[in-house]
């Protein structure tokens, strides 16, 4: 079977798949840091633990010739977890700072979307039915998880925000997203990256919330049992968002 047989590989875009989305990022700050900090892997070690974790997670997507929600949710998840570990290690172990890390990881971000629409003509999300169009789609998420994290460390630190006031930055950016979603003519892809790429730093300062010592503004609850709820919660709206997806067109007109 060629490559235009597959069927679309990825969700419906939804306001339940923002949610999952918001929630597997805050996910990905939380267990990035339980990983690397609390149980004292490193960045480094944590980063090549997830990169592993992510590599088996998109082979399994990629080889699957339909969507299959766990999976497509597990790759995110492993994006976000390497993304905010890897992250960490270029801030900080190699000492780039948030700003220089940023700019490094958003002039790769634009040159992976560049290439990818180069190659097969687009960077559309509606319809990935092409394995070259899904590899670039995933490459694209892991830089743009990285870079969100960066992005959102440097806006609740150096910035001086706050994880509260970076979240609230960050949703309000998103809340400005959604009106010209609604409102304008603007590209609609342009539009969903936009709003995909401002998830991950709202994810990354919602996590901080939760795990940071309070002397640094947080809640500081633990990194281990804030990631195991949100696990759940994950799972919890992927379950009910597949069983919507399984209902018969005449059970919706109904409802």
């Amino acid at each position: 079977m060629g490559l235009k047989s597959l069927a679309n590989k990825v969700p419906e875009v939804t306001i339940l798949f923002w949610l999952i989305k918001i929630i597997a990022t805050t996910l990905g700050e939380t267990g990035g840091d339980a990983l690397s900090m609390t149980l004292q892997f490193g960045y480094a070690v944590s980063t090549l633990i997830f990169f592993g974790v992510f590599v088996i997670a998109v082979a399994a997507q990629v080889a699957a010739r339909a969507y299959h929600p766990f999976v497509y949710w597990a790759v995110i998840v492993a994006t976000t977890t390497a993304g905010t570990t890897l992250s960490d290690y270029l801030d900080r172990s190699l000492d780039l700072g948030y700003i220089k890390a940023s700019l490094l990881l958003f002039g790769g971000l634009c040159a992976v979307l560049g290439l990818w629409r180069a190659v097969t003509g687009s960077v559309a999300v509606n319809r990935i039915a092409d394995r070259r169009a899904e590899l670039f789609y995933w490459v694209t998420i892991l830089v743009s998880s990285t870079l969100g994290t960066a992005l959102g460390d440097f806006v609740a630190s150096d910035a001086g925000l706050g994880f509260g006031g970076g979240a609230l930055l960050f949703g309000g950016a998103l809340t400005i997203i959604a009106i010209a979603y609604f409102t304008s003519a603007m590209s609609r892809t342009v539009l969903f990256w936009m709003a995909f790429i401002l998830t991950r730093p709202l994810g990354a300062t919602l996590g901080d919330l939760l795990t940071k010592p309070r002397a640094e503004g947080g809640l500081h609850l633990s990194r281990i049992d804030s990631s195991l709820v949100l696990a759940v919660c994950i799972v919890g709206c992927v379950l009910f968002s597949y069983r919507q997806s399984q209902r018969p067109p005449e059970e919706d007109a109904a409802a």
